[in-house]
């Protein structure tokens, strides 16, 4: 797995069927959604076109270490494995929507709503288990059990859905199931995907013990077989008691291959199909490209070999200074067989074309405001509003040829049904207005940054402190403006001693006007001390002239100080002026930047105003305090007006008046630069995640806001720093889903205080949350009308916006490796795999189109 991902909870999530939409009757939902932003890429071809009979090795980053979906430890493998070979009542087509899978369902749909929701699952009467039983009622019971978290003998990862079911008993017969709920539930078709047999769900034992080596009964298309640890294998072969239409393959191999080995692997052959990196893709279209004699090869080891630099090998080699030819000679016998190397595997890449399409997950920024400067929802706005998420995601995207357009929602993507653009609840990337929201907290430029950098390790950041032990924490990126400190971390944003670098923003006076008066006050005090005397009569005299000194000195510093005065009067006015004219400038904007979100601004606004009829609004410091601008208690009334013009979420913009910072101005409160740390992981294959911090840390760079780049090691970034809170800035992803309103939920739940005293965060690892959206999810899970459950969804993706505790900054590319002749595979977007219909072509035949149905 990459470490772009979540880990481990985010398989869980695709493994036990989250990709599937709300709905209440029949099998099918009416297409409402926008486009997809990239379609299937997977040699799509008639079953007639593929050959019967084969073997296909699929590469996997590791063997499951279980096969039961529903614990804590399974995996991408564990997924793949269930979707083979265990049935799933609704399928994902394309845009992500659940179909009524024919070999499993007649129908299924809610026959009573009152007093109890009821549904009705009508099942195929040739769907039997491979040990020749009929999949029915008792198989459905066996889960609802297993799952409903009554029985804390199973060892369960998750029982949404299942602990709002009352009851499950069987229908006119054994192929009807009734599912009676005690509570309204929108999300029943993600239930029971994947079904496991009784004889897995039956006892707490079989559950936590039996399934993770063996499935005692299957009813896919394929079977377990075999599975070979040593040599890091499982093996699918046809199931004989398969009713529906047979698989194409004869065996799917699933083979362990790090991501490190898979350029090799490939190039020798050992998988047919394997997920690969934007590096990876690179050298298979150079091979391709080679292949296919458009021109000699200028990459790889010897690319750089000039004539001139080989002619001075030669002579270095060939000369008189022995130690030199030698080791000249060997650094050439490296380069030599790193060239024949990467030559052979650039010969077997070339029988592999890539295919690419956008996974169903995004990339996110997460902002941990459990505490520091991020515990302020002010500082967390100004750094979304410092994003250009637009730069960002064409950086990543544009180069692989995928579009690049930014994610507007936290709870779905472009093409699903639920999917719409809320980023205008937070506002569009704006400079100066980050910088205004940052003066409004109480950041100010100037201030000990210096100093507070001595000693770092008593300067607290979210969740620990600041400075990582030196066996878990590198340099971060050198990109950009800024400097090293003591123990080599790496600070963006901090001056580098230059001379100019200390001299004062013209819009903050104040600190000018602070240290000059100060340096008056030390200059005065030297001249007002008594000189040493020899004798009592020169004391006399002094004391004479110290008296005219004084008087004079006294007028010096009144004009001098009146001058000041002056000063810092033309410096706030030209301040004032220039604010005033970024506040008309702005509103002008605002009207057409997000006018077409009129529906959204009003639903906000109107949602505001009962929460602060509630008294739910959270109280504010007077801001004139904080940022030492003139105002009172009515600015906050001013600022709630201009957030109703312009469209985002009251407290997305400062209060009006409030001067930004010069741009890069290093900012500081209460004696305490405001520095944040930026964990990344450090390991092979994370070099792409890197490139996009460094990019944001230099985006924050320019409103004040420095970064300390912490590099971990793979293992611990997700356990001992982004779940446990060890990080103020992070790059993570999660799957799309299309229950959100169900496996959303703990995403962005308000964390609680447990029992022992510690934070219930449960998957919420930003710790930014509200009473507000945890409503709207439970709303919208018990809502049976599909518009309005979709609606309150909606809503709260809006207000996760405006809380600005994450954000979504592009859907991660899938790029799959995959021989030319295999068809109805390759990138698969939002679809699950058919395999059944996974083969190699025929001799001679193309991909026509979609599969066929016989």
């Amino acid at each position: 797995m990459s470490h772009d991902r979540v880990g481990v909870r985010s398989v869980v999530f695709l493994a036990t069927g989250v990709l599937a939409l709300p709905a209440l009757t029949g099998c099918s939902s009416h297409d409402e959604a926008g486009g997809l932003a990239a379609g299937q890429d997977v040699a799509p071809a008639a079953r007639g076109m593929v050959a019967d009979g084969g073997t296909m090795n699929w590469a996997l980053d590791a063997l499951p270490e279980t096969l039961n979906t529903f614990q804590s430890d399974a995996d991408a493998g564990t997924s793949r494995i269930a979707g083979a070979v265990l049935p799933s009542l609704f399928r994902l087509d394309a845009r992500g929507r659940p179909q009524c899978n024919a070999d499993y369902l007649e129908s299924a749909k809610v026959v009573e709503r009152e007093p109890r929701q009821v549904v009705l699952y009508k099942l195929n009467q040739q769907a039997v288990w491979s040990d020749g039983r009929e999949i029915g009622a008792d198989d459905f019971a066996a889960q609802w059990r297993a799952l409903s978290g009554k029985d804390t003998a199973y060892w369960t990862a998750r029982n949404a859905g299942y602990d709002r079911i009352e009851k499950i008993e069987r229908g006119a017969n054994n192929l009807e199931v009734r599912v009676t709920f005690n509570k309204p539930y929108a999300d029943w078709r993600s239930l029971f995907s994947p079904l496991y047999p009784k004889q897995v769900m039956g006892s707490p034992d079989s559950f936590n013990d039996g399934a993770r080596r063996k499935l005692k009964a299957t009813a896919g298309p394929f079977a377990v077989t075999d599975i070979d640890r040593s040599a890091g294998e499982v093996t699918l072969g046809r199931n004989p008691r398969w009713w529906g239409r047979p698989a194409k393959l004869d065996k799917l191999v699933l083979r362990e291959v790090s991501r490190s080995e898979r350029a090799e692997a490939l190039a020798k052959g050992k998988v047919d199909l394997a997920e690969i990196d934007s590096t990876e893709a690179g050298r298979i279209s150079l091979a391709t490209h080679d292949k296919a004699g458009e021109g000699s090869p200028a990459h790889g080891p010897g690319a750089q070999l000039t004539p001139a630099k080989a002619l001075r090998s030669w002579a270095i080699v060939n000369g008189s200074d022995e130690e030199a030819a030698q080791a000249e000679y060997e650094a050439r016998e490296k380069t030599r067989r790193a060239v024949k190397k990467y030559a052979t595997e650039q010969a077997g890449l070339s029988g592999y074309v890539v295919r690419k399409s956008l996974e169903p997950a995004y990339t996110q920024l997460a902002l941990n405001g459990s505490a520091g400067p991020l515990a302020d929802d002010r500082v967390r706005r100004a750094v979304a509003r410092a994003l250009d998420r637009e730069e960002i995601a064409e950086a990543v995207l544009k180069p692989l040829g995928l579009p690049a357009v930014p994610v507007g929602s936290h709870l779905a993507l472009a093409g699903q049904e639920a999917y719409a653009d809320n980023s205008g609840a937070l506002g569009e990337q704006d400079t100066a207005e980050a910088r205004a929201l940052l003066a409004d907290a109480g950041w100010v430029p100037g201030g000990p940054v210096k100093n507070e950098l001595k000693d770092k390790k008593k300067t607290k950041t979210a969740g620990g402190e600041s400075s990582a032990e030196p066996s878990d924490t590198e340099s971060g990126s050198e990109s950009g403006s800024g400097s090293r400190s003591g123990d080599g971390t790496y600070i963006v944003g901090e001056d580098d001693g230059k001379p100019g670098d200390s001299s004062s923003p013209v819009l903050a006076p104040a600190p000018a006007a602070a240290r000059q008066k100060a340096a008056l006050t030390r200059q005065a005090d030297i001249l007002r001390l008594p000189a040493e005397a020899e004798t009592e009569q020169k004391k006399a005299e002094k004391k004479a002239e110290k008296k005219a000194e004084k008087k004079a000195e006294k007028k010096r510093a009144e004009k001098e100080k009146a001058a000041q005065k002056a000063s810092e009067k033309a410096a706030q006015k030209a301040a004032k002026k220039a604010v005033k004219k970024a506040e008309k400038e702005r509103e002008q904007r605002s009207g057409q930047r997000f006018g077409p979100r009129s529906e959204l601004r009003s639903e906000l606004d109107s949602e505001q105003r009962s929460e602060e009829r509630a008294g739910q609004k959270l109280d504010r410091k007077d801001t004139a305090d904080r940022t030492g601008q003139q105002g009172d208690r009515q600015s906050a009334v001013r600022s709630h007006s201009r957030d109703q013009a312009k469209g985002g979420a009251p407290g997305a913009y400062a209060p009006k008046g409030t001067p930004a910072p010069a741009a890069g101005a290093p900012l500081a409160k209460d004696g305490k630069p405001l520095t944040l740390r930026f964990v990344l992981p450090s390991g092979d294959g994370s070099e792409p995640l890197r490139a996009v911090a460094d990019r944001i840390s230099r985006m924050l760079e320019k409103i004040g806001v420095r970064t300390e780049t912490a590099r971990v090691s793979d293992s611990s970034y997700f356990k001992d720093h982004i779940a446990s809170g060890q990080y103020d800035l992070a790059l993570y992803s999660w799957p799309a889903s299309a229950f959100p309103a169900t496996d959303a939920r703990p995403i962005y739940a308000k964390p609680v205080p447990a029992a022992d005293g510690s934070l219930n965060v449960e998957q919420n690892y930003t710790r930014v949350g509200t009473d507000h959206i945890d409503q709207l999810f439970d709303q919208a899970m018990s809502e049976l009308d599909e518009e309005t459950s979709r609606s309150l969804v909606k809503k709260a993706d809006a207000r996760i916006w405006a809380e600005a505790g994450s954000i979504p900054l592009y859907q991660r590319p899938q790029l799959m490796a995959a021989r030319p002749n295999l068809a109805n595979a390759g990138a698969f977007g939002f679809q699950a795999p058919n395999y059944e219909d996974i083969g190699f072509l025929k001799p001679g035949a193309k991909p026509s189109g979609a599969p066929s149905k016989n």
